[in-house]
């Protein structure tokens, strides 16, 4: 029965003021190397949650790059994401690492990465997986036969040749103006602490589990 799984988070100490970097960026890199240190699963893994006519749309995506000026992804800018992205800017980013039983929320505006980023990460991808970026036509409806028949065309069109990135697809950067950090406790007396900007630097507050 649903309403009888339980459980209790008890792998880590509390997480205080007084042991948070005062940076979120430094914090999420932080507990990022934390959480591949402890082998997290896929610990690149990202929830995105988009808007659409006032209607929610999540699915999950992998963090490429990360710096100081945000996060990035990479995808089909024909797909059902990117339409809604470019009709709403603002969406989320949600992190969840059961191993170590901390998740992270951020929420900011997306960007177009330059077509420089673009083409320099298409180029580290798996020549399978540059294949599809062609091959598919993201979020449309398709049949099984007609995307292997499209992908045999590519291999057999880019047959020992550089697969060049397709004008269709590229990076977003979430530009964050908000985190929160959120350590699991027993009793669901969890820790949460939220970061917003103020006056050209980041406050920091705790809220309420």
């Amino acid at each position: 029965m649903l309403n009888a799984e339980r459980l209790d988070y008890q792998k880590n100490e509390g997480l205080d003021l007084n042991n948070l970097i005062k940076h979120p960026f430094e914090q999420f890199k932080h507990w990022f190397a934390f959480a591949v240190q402890a082998d997290a699963f896929h610990a690149n893994v990202m929830i995105l949650s988009t808007v659409h006519n006032n209607r929610p749309s999540s699915r999950i995506v992998l963090l490429k790059e990360l710096d100081d000026s945000g996060f990035t992804f990479y995808t089909n800018y024909h797909s059902h994401k990117a339409q809604e992205i470019a009709e709403n800017k603002y969406a989320s980013l949600l992190f969840f690492w059961k191993e170590i039983e901390r998740q992270i929320r951020i929420e900011g505006v997306l960007e177009k990465v330059s077509e420089e980023s673009s083409n320099e990460y298409f180029k580290t991808r798996p020549r399978e997986s540059q294949i599809g970026a062609w091959a598919s036509p993201q979020s449309e409806d398709i049949s099984r036969a007609e995307l292997e028949q499209r992908v045999a065309a590519l291999n057999e069109k880019y047959a020992e040749q550089e697969i060049p990135r397709p004008p269709h697809w590229g990076g977003y950067r979430l530009i964050a103006d908000k985190f929160e950090f959120w350590q699991g406790r027993a009793g669901r007396l969890h820790d949460r602490f939220v970061y917003t900007p103020h006056n050209q630097n980041w406050e920091i507050r705790r809220i309420a589990p």
